[in-house]
């Protein structure tokens, strides 16, 4: 079984993100093709021995000439499953395997309540309008499967396959609580509460910056860590200052979540975010708005808040800063016990397995 998987691009985001540890775990062979270039994650996937092409799409662009080349790796490579992530990739991927050498499809959705711009809505009506198409489609959260079938996705097959988390990278770790405080200037006791997010609308930074002000009016020991693209231009309030400790974009996420108390998701849309399950396995329970497969995935582990409402996430963060350690624990623990990457990794496996293997007979009889 070969599996090509192909993506919009590579640089650092959930689904790229995803790939990247997914596809070093199966023991069959994978390709991946970038619409764009290979980005920051490219070298890391050939690192681990899967082969990378790029076919040099820009950030927005839909275009067709893309089609000759994806063929001729398909042609070359001989997948036995073509595999698209994100819309754009489910578009040309869509195309491609209505052409000859004809290959099964599966598309993977990666979001739901997104608010897009409106090319990417076209583009996103015409795929549920085309659904019924590929061979089955894969969606990572049940929030995005719902919303999707709203939108009139109604394919062959639907499979639930959530976001998978590498335990042995993102776990608890003193050392790093130890060092990152005393980098930021902070005691070793002083609570800690993260937001690791880039700044973008659908994160809500304004939400979270308005709970901070709450928190740090109730406790006058409370800090704010920020990371993540574009962060360290945000503009803060001024009860904030001294307390909030902006890093930007940073390469070193599981050593800083591992230094927090306390993970804070101020989302306004979601479908699974990552660092929910990043935090829970470094030890560090989590409080979140009630976007997307948040509370499927905190279980009773964490706090769930109304989502674009200042007072709830204050509370929640200040009620979860009162729990002991063995918050902490539990939420590891729910990560090791449903969303371990190599367990994530063999629900792929079965499915690729089952798609072909059916098909297979079909053809057959």
């Amino acid at each position: 079984m070969k599996v090509l998987h192909l993506i919009a691009g590579l640089s650092r985001g959930g689904a790229e993100t995803m790939l990247v540890r997914l596809v070093p775990r199966f023991d069959f062979p994978n390709l991946v093709v970038s619409l764009m270039d290979e980005g920051e994650l490219g070298p890391e996937i050939r690192a681990a021995g899967v082969p990378v092409f790029a076919l040099g799409l820009g950030p927005r662009s839909v275009s067709l000439g893309a089609l000759a080349p994806l063929r001729r790796i398909i042609r070359t490579e001989r997948p036995d499953l073509l595999q698209t992530w994100l819309y754009r990739a489910d578009f040309l991927g869509l195309l491609a395997s209505l052409l000859p050498p004809r290959v099964p499809l599966v598309w993977n959705l990666r979001c739901s309540d997104m608010d897009l711009v409106p090319g990417a809505r076209i583009m996103r009506w015409l795929l549920a309008r085309a659904s019924p198409l590929p061979a089955a489609v894969i969606a990572n959260s049940e929030s995005g499967r719902r919303f999707h079938e709203e939108l009139g996705y109604q394919p062959k097959r639907w499979e639930l396959i959530p976001n998978g988390f590498d335990t042995d990278r993102f776990r608890p770790d003193s050392g790093a609580r130890t060092a990152v405080r005393r980098a930021l200037g902070l005691d070793v006791l002083t609570p800690l509460i993260g937001m690791v997010a880039r700044v973008d609308p659908m994160k809500d930074y304004p939400n979270f910056l308005a709970a901070a002000e709450r928190v740090v009016a109730a406790r006058q020991d409370a800090h704010f860590l920020l990371v993540g693209r574009g962060t360290e231009k945000l503009a803060l309030p001024a009860a904030l200052t001294g307390r909030i400790h902006a890093l930007g974009e940073r390469k070193d996420v599981p050593q800083l979540l591992a230094a927090l108390d306390l993970l804070a998701l101020s989302s306004a849309s979601e479908a699974f975010p990552n660092v929910i399950g990043e935090a829970m396995a470094c030890g560090v329970p989590c409080v979140a708005t009630d976007v997307g497969d948040a509370a499927a995935i905190m279980g009773n582990t964490g706090i769930i808040v109304p989502r674009r409402h200042p007072a709830a996430l204050s509370e929640g963060i200040l009620a979860a800063l009162k729990r002991g350690p063995e918050a902490g624990v539990a939420a590891r623990q729910r990560i090791l016990d449903h969303y371990a990457i190599a367990a994530i990794a063999e629900r792929y496996r079965r499915f690729y397995e089952s798609l072909i293997s059916s098909r297979q007979s079909a053809a057959a009889a």
